[in-house]
């Protein structure tokens, strides 16, 4: 009789589960934008949150928790509470790289403690020389970095971010040497170059393309796998010079580890959905991203591959320090 009685209970319980997932959501949900206010990963989250506003019929706020190349907020949302009402916007970076940079100590493991609902949006990087260099294809960015070891400056968007880790990925491939000079912005780091500070960079899309407009910069390559819809006449890295080089920057949606599947499933049903909106597709051009369709498989798979890139060259890096 108490086997029966617990079954039933049992039951009961799993039906009221499901009937609340079922309801979702009830109440505000929360995107936490692990990054400061006004920049890209914020305008990404508004953006998102606007749209899951009209789609849900609830309210979305974001909420900027900034702080350690986006391993604060990040952390945060891993910790919270698994009920479908925090999410993050989270980042390459966070997600596939820092974590696994020797010494860095997130408090998260992006595996285990996240779950992948949809990648939001991707921008390639630029690369982007200085107009007097004698270089005009990423060939000759190699042969010139190879005639000067040493000698030429890139600059970035501030240490171990993508856009430093982009170029050691770089070097590692095709076996040059080159300096580098960490600003506090990407925008910062393309505007060296047109003031002479720096030679090159590969630079965040929407960081170069006021620069590349405007001409005071020479443009060699995208890092996307294929072409640029902006530049369709830019070979990639991967094509030119350097087979299955792929660096791209995205923002995605990820809940905390065990949040309920069916929520999962709806969120990503809701940005699938918003992947294919006319309006939203020409925000994101507008901010020289593109818009993306993903599974939470698919996004789970591309993360483990993003892995599998960085692994090795941050050992390799560091293995370099230690020398």
């Amino acid at each position: 009789m108490k086997t029966l009685v617990s079954s039933m209970l049992a039951l009961v319980l799993a039906a009221g589960a499901a009937q609340a997932q079922d309801a979702w959501p009830k109440r505000t949900i929360t995107l936490v934008v692990p990054y400061g206010a006004g920049g890209y990963t914020d305008l990404i989250g508004r953006m998102t949150a606007s749209y899951l506003e009209k789609e849900l019929g609830k309210s979305v706020v974001v909420e900027n928790r900034a702080g350690g190349g986006g391993i604060v907020g990040t952390g945060a949302v891993s910790r919270s509470a698994p009920d479908g009402y925090t999410f993050c916007v989270c980042s390459v970076g966070a997600i596939s790289v820092v974590p696994f940079a020797q010494g860095q100590k997130v408090g998260y493991d992006p595996v285990k403690d996240l779950i992948p609902v949809s990648i939001l949006s991707t921008i390639s990087q630029a690369v982007v020389v200085k107009k007097s260099l004698p270089i005009n294809s990423m060939a000759d960015l190699v042969a010139h970095a190879k005639a000067n070891p040493g000698k030429l400056n890139y600059g970035s968007s501030g240490l171990a971010g993508l856009t430093h880790y982009a170029v050691e990925l770089f070097q590692s491939r095709t076996g040059t040497k080159m300096n580098h000079i960490p600003y506090k912005t990407g925008a910062q780091g393309v505007l060296a170059i047109v003031s002479g500070e720096v030679d090159f960079a590969f630079a965040n899309m929407t960081d170069a393309l006021p620069q590349i407009e405007a001409g005071t910069v020479r443009t060699l390559a995208v890092t996307s796998l294929g072409r640029s819809p902006y530049f369709p006449d830019l070979p990639s890295v991967h094509e030119s010079i350097s087979p299955g080089f792929v660096v791209e920057t995205w923002n995605g949606l990820m809940a905390p580890a065990k949040t309920p599947e069916p929520i999962i499933r709806r969120m990503s049903e809701a940005l699938m959905k918003m992947a294919e909106d006319v309006e939203v597709k020409k925000a994101m051009i507008k901010a020289g991203a593109n818009t993306v369709k993903t599974t939470p498989d698919q996004y789970a798979k591309q993360i483990q591959d993003e892995i599998a890139q960085w692994k090795p060259l941050l050992a390799e890096i560091a293995g370099t320090k230690q020398q």
